[in-house]
């Protein structure tokens, strides 16, 4: 993709001197995993994911004209009402990998205000919302300041830009189910941004519910960031990239026919690859605790025995996200209030399901 589109040519700073846009994006849960990158968020394979709707960042951006333009970006950032200088460092970087395609910012202060849904840095994507909410945020503002840019074109923008934040966040900005990656089945696949797949998603899936078992809220022991970088010495990595494109081109199939059984296989093995690549990276680390592993079991043990179409994955982190259609909603979560919340964090879950992408607030 030519990625010189997503540069301004035509725009109007002194067209706006205050602008305030708010909008909420949300997670998103990843079926097939991407894990390794290269580049600038480029990933080491593709990746597919539904979007959920509940799990969501809500970001306002204050945008006020300076006398003139700085070198960087001028903001300040408030998350939960509170500054944060861990924060801070990551939209620096993030201000600086989108600064060719943002050069507008510079003549901005940006007072930016950020609150979750949900808890941060669980395993619940929260950079994914985090930056696709800024990324949607600031393209929203140009769109009033640069008459050229299209609808076709921003929307594709606020993926991209997003990308260059956190890579999952250019799956959060569109939904129900995103993909992003170049892959031989995907038609228009790239690595710049995430795209809708061309084929319809099977009713079976359309209503597909989420529920998160909050395993354990605490900070991760060990970032996403690094962990993709381990994948650059892991011997198993090479492997693991050609299961995931298998993956892709099977789960294309699995989510055109509707195929509940095959699904829940897939995507649990995705899971648990994911994690076994954390556990034999150098240094090796794990992320799951002592009552993911027990929860599991007793998912499997209750699907075996009833056979409810009840399946888990997780990502980088402790939490179990547990997908199931609609029509299985009432019979699962009676399950989990008898069996599973004592293995949460405070008996804590979330009841989520698919989204559509990001919207104005």
């Amino acid at each position: 993709m030519n990625t010189k589109f997503f540069i301004p040519r035509d725009y109007e700073i002194t067209k706006v001197n205050k602008h305030i846009e708010k909008w909420r994006s949300p997670s998103n849960i990843a079926l097939v995993k991407y894990w390794g990158k290269r580049d600038v968020q480029i990933p080491a394979n593709p990746s597919i994911s539904f979007t959920l709707k509940n799990s969501y960042t809500e970001t306002e951006i204050k945008f006020t004209l300076k006398s003139e333009k700085s070198e960087f970006v001028d903001f300040d950032l408030y998350f939960e009402g509170e500054k944060n200088k861990s924060f801070d460092e990551k939209v620096i970087s993030y201000f600086k990998n989108v600064s060719v395609y943002t050069p507008y910012l510079k003549y901005y202060h940006l007072e930016i205000k950020s609150s979750n849904s949900f808890p941060h840095s669980s395993g619940i994507a929260s950079s994914a919302s985090a930056f696709s909410a800024l990324s949607v945020c600031i393209v929203a503002f140009e769109k009033i300041i640069n008459m050229s840019l299209t609808d076709d074109i921003a929307k594709k923008k606020e993926s991209f830009l997003s990308r260059l934040g956190s890579g999952s966040a250019c799956r959060s900005v569109n939904g129900p189910l995103m993909m992003w990656g170049e892959h031989k089945d995907y038609k228009l696949s790239t690595n710049e941004l995430a795209i809708e797949p061309e084929f319809k998603l099977h009713d079976n899936f359309k209503e597909f519910q989420d529920t998160i078992l909050l395993i354990d809220k605490g900070q991760k022991s060990v970032s996403s960031t690094i962990g993709h970088g381990l994948m650059n010495t892991n011997p198993y990595a090479k492997e693991r990239f050609v299961q995931a494109n298998k993956n892709m081109s099977e789960m294309k199939i699995i989510l055109e026919k509707g195929d509940l059984k095959r699904f829940g296989q897939v995507v649990e093995n995705e899971a648990l690859s994911l994690h076994a690549m954390m556990m034999t990276s150098t240094p090796s680390f794990i992320l799951m605790k002592p009552n993911t592993v027990a929860a599991l079991e007793v998912v499997k043990e209750y699907r075996d025995r009833e056979g409810v179409d009840l399946y888990f994955t997780l990502d980088a982190g402790a939490n179990i996200h547990l997908l199931y259609p609609k029509s299985e909603k009432e019979e699962v979560l009676s399950f989990i209030k008898a069996k599973l919340v004592a293995y949460c964090e405070n008996e804590q879950y979330i009841c989520d399901e698919l989204g559509n992408g990001a919207t104005s607030v």
